[in-house]
This record gives C-alpha cells, structure tokens and sequence, in this order.
C-alpha cells in the first residue's frame, strides 16, 4: 500500500509538471501572437532594425581581410598575407614643389574613425617603462618641434600599428622596425643618425606626457586609423597608393586603402610585453656607424674625395672631388690594356677590329691564279 501511495504521488507530480511544461509551452507560442496583434507597428519598426542590424554585421564581416588560416575563410577571398609596409623613400624633389604635390592630393571622402583606447593590459613594469620610452623616442624625434597635436598624431600613428598584422605587436617592434637595414626602417630616426644626439631634456618631458597619456588610453581622433604619416615637405613613393586621411601641422597621414585600412582590420592583440629597447637602441646605433664606417672606408680608396652631407631623407650619398685629385688622375700614368694583360696575337687582332696591318703575310704558300683552260695541267698536283 505504501508502494501504491508512493508510486500515486509521483504519477500525479509527473503530469502535474507536464501540463505546467505544457501550458508554458503554449504561453510562449502565443505572445508574439499577441504583441503583434496588440502593437501592429511597433513590430514592424523592431523587425525592420533587426534585419538593418543583420546587414550591418554582414557588412563589417565581409570588410574584414581574411587570412587563410581562419576558419570559415573563403580561398576565393582570403589574403595570403597583410601587405608589407615601405619605408621611407621619398622622391628627390625640392620642398616647395613636394608641398604642391602633397597639397594636390585629394584627402578621403566619408567618415575617419577613431582608434579604440590602447592599453597596456597586463603587461610587467619593466615592459610599461620601455614602451614608454620607445614611444617618447618616436614622439620626439619625429615631432619634437611640432604642435601638441603633430605629437599626439606620431603617437597615434605607432599605437595603430601594434593592434595591425602587417607590423609587431609590440610599441619597441613598431618603433624599430627595420632600424638595422639603411633603407627598411619604418622611422627615420631609427637609422639616419638622430639617436647618437643626446635629447633636450625639456622637449624630451613634453614628448614624455604625450606618450603617457597614450597608452593611459588617450585617442587622438583626428589621425582616425592612420598607419603612415609623412612631413609635407616631402613625397614618399607610397603617397599615392594610400589613404590620404588627415593633416595635422606639417604632418600628412595615411591608412591603408580597401579592408586594411578599416577599424575591423585593427584586430591584433598586443603582446603584453617589450624587447629590450635599449638592446634596440644600440643596434640602431651600431647599424648606422658601421654605415659610416663602409663610406668613410670606401672614400679612403678614392685620392681626393670628400664626403658632403647629403640632405635628410634623400637616402643617397654625395661626393666631391678637389681639384688636386682631378689633376693627379690626368697626371697618372696610363698603360694601355693590351700591354697589362699581355694579349695575344689573335685577341690584339680581334680588340683592333680586324684590322689587317701593313706589313702583314698571308699563312701559307700563295694560291696559283689559273683559268679554265688550264684545268687539265696537274704540274703542280
């Protein structure tokens, strides 16, 4: 009997749950019945935004650039690889002229959206200091005359890079890049010389607080997505084939045409932690004395040759020669090529252009002359 009573209790519990289940079953079915019928337009207006939102979010999935690693990539579609970035070579032009042909470049229609905040997340002290002393080194060499906000674009410019693929996911890496080959540095400071001066110390305070207050978190807006800038006394070659996004003092700012250059494309996670940089500083350091030496080394060779200071960013050397060394080159005795390399007969011949000279035999007995006729005396047979 307990059994019975006890198997009756749970018989009643279990269909008591299922007509509940039941009953909720039926409660959900029926509430979009009765939205729809009670407020007939305000579920158009929210179906119309949901299908809006879905465009949108298909939208930014397709501007996003897909590498081939990613699942769900379409090989039709996927990019191998980000593309490379160049360094600085700009055209040999003079500053006025390079300020015409930078003004004539038209600056990009549409929105320019901001960068998201940086942060150093949780990256050590010792990682934090030489992020922020790799960052202060690029605000003050390459903007230490300039405006607050020509800083705070420098600034803007490195943190853009460390969140792209096509460069390192450190401030150090970005800032050094390239530092140790003459022409692949990303910032000419890193291997025209400017890092064997010593920094003012002033200037150096204030390019200081733009750095801080950039990896606090500060975005300086109007550089928008920029990952290359330039002066505007100057045309690099990769001008043209970039986003002209911005102008901020005498800066001219790019991002990348097409996904690349969009806030989708911004993905990278940064890594959390520094190379030496003062490891990379002195690498830098070294690369370009051991490009002076190879020059100074090189000119040695040459009697009379002088070094000029070639103007910055032209990325090719000038040399002059004195009039004394002009004068030892005319005076210097000469010994003609065939003479130095003891030529032979046949290669004297050959490099005379197959002059036969005056006083030259033919090899051999000289052929007899005979006519027809005499084709049938063998004498000589």
């Amino acid at each position: 009997m307990a059994r019975a009573a006890g198997r009756g209790r749970l018989n009643n519990a279990y269909y008591s749950t299922t007509a509940l289940d039941l009953h909720m079953t039926r409660s959900i079915a029926l509430k979009p019945a009765r939205l729809w019928r009670a407020y007939p337009r305000e579920m158009v207006g929210f179906g119309a935004l949901g299908v809006a939102g879905a465009i949108a979010l298909a939208s930014a999935a397709l501007s996003i650039p897909l590498l081939p690693d990613r699942p769900g990539a379409d090989p039709a579609r996927a990019v191998l690889a980000p593309p490379a970035p160049p360094p600085l070579l700009v055209r040999q032009l003079a500053p006025e002229d390079a300020v015409a042909i930078n003004r004539d470049i038209p600056l990009a229609d549409g929105p320019n959206p901001a960068a998201r905040p940086f942060t150093l997340g949780k990256a050590d002290a010792a990682s934090r200091a030489r992020a922020l002393e790799c960052l202060t080194s690029a605000v003050y060499y390459e903007a230490g005359n300039e405006s607050a906000d020509g800083q705070k674009g420098v600034a803007q410019v490195v943190l853009n890079r460390t969140r792209h693929p096509a460069f390192p996911s450190s401030v150090c890496g970005v800032v050094y890049q390239g530092s140790t080959r003459a022409t692949g540095c990303q910032f000419t400071f890193t291997c025209d010389g400017s890092l064997m001066r010593r920094p003012a110390a002033a200037s150096w305070a204030r390019a200081s607080k733009v750095a801080q207050a950039a990896l606090a978190g500060a975005v300086f807006a109007a550089a928008g997505t920029a990952t290359h800038y330039h002066a505007n006394y100057v045309v690099p070659y990769w001008a043209s084939s970039l986003v002209k996004n911005a102008i901020v003092g005498a800066h001219i700012f790019y991002r990348w045409s097409g996904g690349w250059g969009r806030p989708p494309a911004f993905g990278q996670r940064y890594a959390q932690a520094e190379p030496n940089s003062d490891a990379l500083r002195a690498a830098a350091a070294l690369a370009e004395q051991t490009e002076q030496q190879n020059e100074a080394a090189a000119l040695a060779e040459i009697p009379g040759a002088e070094l000029l200071s070639a103007k910055k960013g032209e990325g090719r050397v000038a040399i002059r020669f004195n009039l004394a060394a002009r004068k030892a080159v005319e005076e210097a005795p000469r010994q003609p090529y065939l003479e130095k390399v003891a030529a032979s007969d046949n290669l004297r011949w050959s490099l005379t252009g197959g002059q036969v000279a005056a006083d030259e035999q033919p090899l051999g007995r000289q052929a007899k002359s005979f006519s027809v006729g005499d084709a049938g005396d063998s004498s000589d047979q």
